[in-house]
């Protein structure tokens, strides 16, 4: 942090050791998360308590681990997202054909459960029976799904079933997943081209969510500035589970299960039909007899405590014996929920580029940083997945910010409105050069010559105009400003003066009364 004028900087974190020569460090202590402190000095405590890399097994039905593509003949790398988790943890890999989860899987990332078994959905039920911490990415249109892939048939690919479906499990710890309905959202809504040189436009199944849809108070949201996500589902409580808010959290000794939303969407949004976006080459058609609800839906959710199995008659035919088969939690569930799989894709947060042989990503949007959020966080003690964000001291100028926003809105909104006018007259200018009847372009006819004279005078205009909008861009701050340094330099020291030159008049009025009280001789009267 610089201190001072002169460049100085200043290193303010916390290292940590332990008696094997293991070393963890809060590199520096960021205000953006002040209200995670007691986090993040837990978490390098655990770490140094705990220096094994937790053990994150990995199933998924959609290809992540990279290799050769029989289909096309093609060798295709991992996803960022796959190589980091590698990089971060002790990655095992699980085939979506198991019938057990080893016990020394701390956290089990489930990506995109299709076409599982009742033997494997039993294994994944019992690991949560027996306290598991789940990761589940599901989708109702998942991009990258191989359904229906034949070279020879591209049509079948469009149209084939591509949302997950993870069968009783959900349902069973407490949260309904419709794999059949999509989220729009007009609030969050981007901006694409589908084709190169065609107009963008805005798709209400790819949304950049912000921080305006985060939970403050959970560790997995802290820091995310952007999350890009695509054809996202939605998430609702069973009947009876607790709901947990900003303002009231859920009952930790409560019978039933807490759902605590992760990630919302605004509320301009309203539910799509998932089968819209089978074939959808113009993602405006999206936009007919879309009304939003005025709700606010939930794309990820964390649900935790104690729960009851998915399978209540017993384990099903072909599931592995491993011991007591439990009917109810033998210690709370920790499970987050995300309803995207698209978030997971290169495409959708980095940007990858060939260098000197080696491919080095940049990320353009946080979702990296949700997933390793969220992994940790469950890797980590009980204890230390229960601690949420306190009350933060930071007090920022809300109104300046109010004021720099709306001002900025209305500059842009002018900026575009003279830059179109800008464009409109060198189209007209354009056009009335390509009608001209003589063979010599250098030859201006007198109409041409007085459209190029009002032309001239038109950007004089239109220039003079932006530069006084630019002008008076941060009128209001200025004068919010001036106002606070003649109140602070001029008001409040005279009223400060007044008032102790009130209090010595008042004392000196005091005085003069008690001496006039001592002076006045006492009188006596008789009867």
């Amino acid at each position: 942090a610089p201190v001072g004028g002169n460049g100085q900087t200043l290193y303010f974190g916390l290292a940590g050791t332990n008696s094997t020569d293991g070393h963890q460090a809060i590199e520096f202590f960021d205000p953006r998360k002040e209200e995670f402190l007691e986090y993040d000095v837990m978490k390098l405590i655990y770490q140094l308590s705990t220096p094994k890399k937790p053990v994150v097994g990995w199933m998924t039905s959609i290809p992540m681990s990279g290799g050769f593509n029989p289909q096309t003949g093609e060798r295709h790398e991992s996803p960022v997202m796959y190589t980091q988790a590698q990089e971060l943890f002790d990655l095992k890999p699980i085939p979506t054909t198991a019938t057990s989860i080893d016990a020394d899987v701390d956290v089990l990332v489930l990506v995109h459960p299709k076409g599982l078994s009742a033997a494997t959905q039993f294994a994944i039920d019992q690991y949560a029976m027996r306290g598991g911490r789940i990761l589940m990415f599901v989708d109702p249109v998942a991009e990258a799904d191989n359904a229906g892939a034949d070279p020879s048939n591209p049509m079948a690919a469009m149209t084939a079933d591509k949302s997950s479906d993870p069968g009783p499990l959900l349902k069973a710890w407490g949260v309904e997943f419709n794999n059949k309905e999509v989220i729009g959202d007009l609030g969050h809504a981007l901006q694409v081209a589908l084709r190169q040189g065609e107009q963008p436009v805005r798709h209400l199944g790819i949304l950049g969510l912000d921080e305006s849809t985060f939970n403050q108070k959970d560790v997995v949201d802290a820091g995310l500035n952007t999350v890009n996500v695509a054809s996202i589902g939605h998430l609702t409580p069973v009947k009876g589970v607790q709901v947990a808010t900003a303002d009231k959290p859920c009952d930790a000794k409560g019978a039933q299960p807490c759902f605590e939303p992760l990630i919302t969407s605004s509320d301009q949004a309203a539910v799509i039909p998932a089968q819209r976006f089978a074939m959808l080459f113009d993602p405006s058609q999206l936009r007919e007899g879309f009304k939003p609800t005025g709700q606010k839906y939930t794309l990820a959710a964390r649900i935790s405590g104690n729960v009851k199995s998915a399978f209540p008659n017993g384990a099903p035919e072909g599931a592995a014996a491993t011991g007591t088969v439990l009917k109810e939690s033998a210690k709370p569930l920790n499970l987050i929920v995300i309803a995207d799989t698209d978030l997971l894709q290169d495409f959708m947060w980095v940007r990858t580029q060939n260098f000197f042989g080696q491919r080095v990503a940049s990320a353009i949007a946080n979702n990296g940083d949700l997933v390793a959020n969220a992994m940790d966080n469950l890797g980590g003690s009980s204890d230390l997945i229960s601690v949420r964000g306190r009350a933060t001291f930071t007090r920022p100028f809300d109104r300046v910010e109010a004021l720099r926003r709306n001002a900025e809105d209305r500059f842009r909104a002018q900026e575009q409105q003279l830059e179109e006018e800008l464009k409109s007259t060198e189209e007209k200018l354009t056009q009335m050069q390509s009608r001209r009847d003589d063979t010599s372009s250098m030859i201006l006819s007198p109409e041409q010559e007085q459209e190029l004279e009002r032309f001239k005078q038109e950007q004089v205009r239109i220039r003079k105009s932006l530069r006084d909008v630019r002008l008076h861009l941060n009128e209001d701050i200025q004068r919010l400003r001036r106002n606070l340094m003649i109140l602070n330099i001029v008001v409040l020291p005279l009223l400060f003066v007044g008032l102790i030159a009130g209090y010595g008049y008042w004392r000196r009025k005091q005085r003069s009364h008690f001496r006039a009280t001592q002076e006045t001789p006492a009188t006596e009267t008789s009867v």
